[in-house]
């Protein structure tokens, strides 16, 4: 099997690169924090970035559950063992005793050139010791910031690393703010060597998230990987959403039961309420309404949509952001049981038996950002279309799967609807008028006016030509697989 190399984060390098390139121009330190979702490459961008910047460095990551005391005769040992030391007479005595006095060290022993200081899992060590951040922004303030050091702050808690330099908090205002997200589709299709179709269903699959692409050879298609991992209980594909899941919800509390009624599919609050609810019934609402926004606003596990339209809509739907982890909820979870049974072959078919009704719903707001990034491409029909979501009413009778806006959730114009169909079989003309007869329906629609999109697997079928609108009966623009991947840099 051929390991895939680091790839894609181009931009994140270079921002990395020209903040360095400040440091050794002015002299003085600079400080950024980096956050993202757990699995999402952070430490093995830093790593690489140091890697390659040729400076010497100190890369500490903090330990969960570690007394202070632990963590800083950890950090002592990184600093002794590192390059960073011009003077390594300061690190004789043994591990400080608090931070304060491990930042003094940590500035006595930088080098005059410049250098790079990571501390990975910062929230670890604000929740270990509760003077970290004070003395964090004391030991910058005074110490750090006039030294030719760049400062590397990470974290999995985005919280947590929010609220660091928040206004009401010491390192307000001393740290720019990197937020890393997963490789998009066509960093995926470039490490794996897939076209455009199965890049976009490795994706889904993977979430993006390096820790799993590095175990995905080169040029397989989704299902073939999923199948030979089915063989494996302690595959990536499973260990990464279920450590990602036991490390944010290590216990089944409320919160877990509604994040995995989410996963199993449900996307309205009475049927969230309802799944989640116990012996006792329904999760009341002054309850569920809470979770719902922590979830979504302070883990970022959920994503919330509303009706997109000229008027306000209900009611709101939800899903897991993280594709990867949508799929384990989904049916993964499952077919590790069933592996750790020594059962794979019922695993794989299992997943196959879900695989077409996850994927149709799990590619639909990748098609809807990738369209919302296109605007800025020459040649886009709707330029002024910023905002991409779908519509419904509280019947979901119809649901259009895409509106082209030029701003969310309540639009003053429409630009264009559309309908995906994510499946082996072409856009037909079946396809074309269901989607016709629904957008007579959505507020803001203007016969005449409004384009039809067609997002589509497969291509069309006897739908005429295009350049036509709601009432023409054609489509303006097809979306496929090469369209969707496109939208994003490789």
């Amino acid at each position: 099997m051929t390991v895939t190399p680091f790839v894609g984060r181009s931009i994140e390098l270079n921002l990395l690169r020209k903040r360095l390139d400040r440091v050794a121009t002015t002299g003085a330190g600079t400080a950024v924090t980096i956050r993202g979702r757990r699995q999402v490459g952070k430490s093995r961008l830093v790593q690489e970035f140091c890697d390659r910047a040729a400076v010497p460095y100190l890369f500490f990551t903090a330990t969960k559950g570690a007394s202070p005391l632990e963590a800083l005769a950890g950090f002592h040992t990184e600093l002794r063992e590192s390059r960073l030391p011009h003077d390594e007479t300061l690190l004789i005595a043994g591990p400080p005793q608090n931070w304060p006095d491990a930042f003094r060290l940590l500035a006595g022993v930088l080098p005059d050139a410049p250098c790079v200081v990571v501390l990975d899992e910062l929230p670890w060590l604000a929740e270990q010791d509760p003077v970290f951040d004070g003395a964090l922004q004391t030991a910058w303030d005074r110490l750090l910031s006039q030294r030719p050091v760049l400062f590397l702050l990470l974290g999995s808690d985005l919280h947590m690393m929010e609220r660091l330099t928040a206004y009401d908090r010491p390192f307000y205002g001393r740290a720019d703010s990197l937020v890393l997200g997963p490789l998009n589709p066509a960093e995926t299709g470039s490490a794996l060597g897939l076209d455009a179709a199965d890049a976009i269903d490795a994706h889904l699959v993977s979430g993006g998230l390096p820790g799993i692409l590095r175990a995905w050879p080169h040029g397989t298609p989704a299902l073939d990987f999923i199948e030979a991992e089915c063989a494996d209980p302690a595959s990536a594909l499973f260990g990464v959403p279920e450590s990602t899941l036991m490390a944010e919800f290590p216990t089944p509390d409320q919160s877990r039961r509604v994040l995995e009624a989410i996963g199993s599919g449900d996307r309205t609050h009475a049927n969230i309420a309802a799944t989640a609810g116990s012996r006792d019934g329904v999760l009341p609402s002054g309850v569920l309404s809470p979770i719902l926004r922590r979830l979504a606003e302070e883990k970022r596990v959920l994503a919330t949509d509303h009706p997109l339209s000229t008027k306000p809509g209900k009611p709101a739907l939800h899903h897991v952001a993280d594709s990867n982890l949508r799929l384990y909820l989904g049916a993964l979870r499952s077919a590790q049981e069933l592996t750790r049974r020594g059962r794979p072959d019922a695993a794989f078919q299992l997943v196959g038996r879900r695989w077409t009704a996850w994927r149709g719903r799990a590619v639909e707001p990748l098609i809807r950002e990738s369209l919302a990034l296109a605007t800025v491409a020459d040649g886009f029909p709707w330029p002024g279309a910023q905002s991409v979501g779908g519509w419904w009413n509280r019947q979901f009778s119809p649901e259009i799967d895409l509106i082209g806006a030029d701003r969310a959730p309540v639009a003053q114009a429409l630009f264009y609807v559309g309908s995906v169909k994510w499946l082996a079989t072409p856009f037909d003309s079946h396809d074309l008028a269901s989607l016709v007869r629904g957008a007579a329906s959505v507020p803001g629609v203007t016969p005449g006016t409004t384009g039809l999109v067609a997002a589509t697997l497969s291509g069309t079928k006897d739908i005429g030509g295009s350049g036509s609108s709601v009432s023409g009966g054609s489509v303006d623009l097809v979306w496929g697989p090469r369209e969707v991947v496109s939208a994003w840099p490789a």
